[in-house]
């Protein structure tokens, strides 16, 4: 399938359960922007200004916040690529980080959620299969459709430095050298 018939590249991004809540002082947004807030993750609220929000959000929380180990990245970033492929997905890139995966893949519009659903719920299980026993997994995830080629290489560039910051990153160019 091409472009014509619903096929367009995706910046995905899944987060780890409890990764970003309502009053994080990182920023925050409100679902559907209902709310105007204050700052954003590039220019944080003043300290202390969401606090209360925040606290109530751990207090809903049924576990702590997870923060994956590093030697659990490089498993559960290839669990998730490795399904999204078996699905059909063209993998251009993916990074595993502590609290969220990045990838860039080419997948049919209509199935883009249904997908990293998918995705998320093999990693859980190959993540269970490594001592893993408690919830991995965020509430949804965002697909951002890639419009332009400069888009598309801000995304890549993007995911792969993430490995800077102790993330596991695959791409398809890095995979292609080996070969």
């Amino acid at each position: 399938m091409d472009e014509q018939q619903g096929w367009h590249w995706y910046h995905f991004i899944i987060s780890t359960y409890g990764a970003w809540l309502h009053g994080d002082s990182r920023g925050f947004r409100t679902r559907h922007h209902r709310e105007h807030i204050e700052g954003d993750y590039k220019n944080p609220p003043p300290p202390g200004m969401y606090e209360n929000r925040e606290r109530r959000s751990r207090k809903t929380l049924k576990q702590l916040s997870v923060v994956l180990p590093s030697n659990l990245r490089p498993i559960i970033g290839s669990a998730l690529k490795e399904r999204l492929q078996g699905l059909g997905a063209v993998m251009f890139c993916i990074s595993m980080s502590g609290q969220h995966a990045h990838g860039l893949a080419k997948m049919p519009r209509p199935l883009v959620r249904e997908w990293g659903g998918l995705a998320k719920k093999h990693a859980w299980f190959v993540a269970r299969d490594h001592g893993w026993k408690e919830k991995l997994w965020g509430k949804r995830s965002q697909a951002i459709r890639v419009k332009t080629r400069e888009h598309q290489l801000n995304v890549y560039r993007y995911i792969m430095d993430h490995a800077e910051e102790g993330a596991w990153v695959w791409s398809m160019l890095n995979e292609k050298k080996k070969d």
